[in-house]
């Protein structure tokens, strides 16, 4: 939230928050102070607990060989008859629960720990995020499937499909074919999806593997590990232009290549500081912004009364973008131009 602190002086708290992708209410939530937490009374051992010794000769006794592969119950009638009492059999549970000796009998489905993706692009052409959507087709039950590999970093489309199907053969032609039309060398690249078939099929994961791509999936039944894709899916759907039906594949493949045009080419990114992906992608951003600040400094040189606080700059371009960015992780960097505007600063980015 530093950087928005920075940023509000110069271009308001609303735009930067937008630039930064993040919420008024989450930024002022954030300048309110944390509440203290009352400190938590340690408990009491309670005067009828066994101590020590005794809990440890009662494990010594469910541990023994007779009463190893029998139930507490078995085991508190059992030394009933041979006149012992150790203690009831609510407690034999506790014990041996206290040692992770309890468990169920029965063969259970153990789902595997899902841990949260969290991927950092600091450049084009480091993440990408690829998913595929479906298109109603011209009449019921039929549709249209679109691939699309996006750059987190820049959000350019580069790379996209549309097919009468979804198939792990033609999503591992597209990612190939992006690949080598990108450049992208071993070990250079991260491609995050979702769950899906296509997605986790043996024939994109081999793929990956020999191209030397890190392969990174959304947790199962979460909705927001793969945003930019989704963000992307939900414009595209929410055109004023973007039809009931595809009335046929070249309807759908018309369409979506003059949206994807218009993306990449045209349409200027609140979280990209209203830069196009094309911009940030083929590294014309820090000229962009070089121009944009001169003619920010023109305006301010002619009517300097009507820039209130300091001189005007435009909106930043973030250094990072993530997924599931760390709650403790650093403030994400802004890219800006330093006040002597001949001084265009370069953006680094990866070929």
């Amino acid at each position: 939230m530093n950087a928005i602190e920075e940023l509000a002086p110069q271009v308001g708290t609303s735009a930067a928050c937008r630039s930064l992708c993040v919420a008024r209410a989450t930024h002022y939530r954030h300048r309110q102070p944390k509440p203290i937490e009352p400190k938590t009374a340690t408990r009491p051992k309670p005067p009828r607990s066994l101590g020590e010794h005794e809990r440890q000769q009662v494990l010594d006794v469910l541990d023994s060989e007779p009463f190893a592969d029998k139930a507490p119950a078995e085991v508190y009638a059992a030394l009933l008859d041979q006149g012992q009492y150790l203690c009831s059999i609510r407690t034999m549970y506790r014990v041996l629960d206290s040692r992770k000796e309890v468990r169920e009998r029965r063969d259970q489905l153990r789902h595997p720990t899902y841990h949260k993706p969290q991927l950092v692009a600091t450049a084009p052409n480091q993440v990408w995020s690829w998913d595929i959507t479906k298109l109603l087709g011209p009449t019921k039950w039929t549709y249209f499937h679109l691939y699309v590999i996006l750059d987190i970093f820049s959000r350019y489309v580069v790379g996209w499909m549309l097919a009468s199907r979804e198939s792990q053969h033609l999503a591992e032609r597209l990612i190939r074919e992006t690949v080598v039309k990108e450049g992208v060398v071993r070990d250079q690249l991260t491609i995050h999806s979702d769950r899906g078939p296509s997605m986790r099929s043996q024939t994109v994961a081999q793929l990956l593997a020999t191209l030397g791509i890190t392969k990174s999936h959304s947790r199962p039944h979460v909705s927001d590990d793969n945003p930019f894709s989704e963000s992307q899916f939900k414009t595209m759907k929410y055109q004023p232009e973007f039809p009931d039906r595809f009335t046929s594949m070249e309807h759908g493949l018309e369409f979506c290549g003059k949206f994807i045009h218009w993306q990449n080419h045209e349409h200027h990114h609140w979280g990209l500081g209203l830069l196009t992906p094309a911009m940030v992608h083929c590294g014309q951003a820090a000229a962009v912004l070089a121009a944009r600040q001169a003619v920010l400094t023109a305006a301010y040189a002619a009517h300097p009364e009507r820039f209130v606080g300091a001189p005007p700059r435009p909106l930043a371009l973030p250094s990072e973008v993530w997924i599931n960015p760390p709650a403790d992780g650093p403030e994400p960097r802004m890219l800006q131009l330093p006040r002597d505007t001949n001084f265009v600063p370069q953006l680094s980015q990866t070929h």
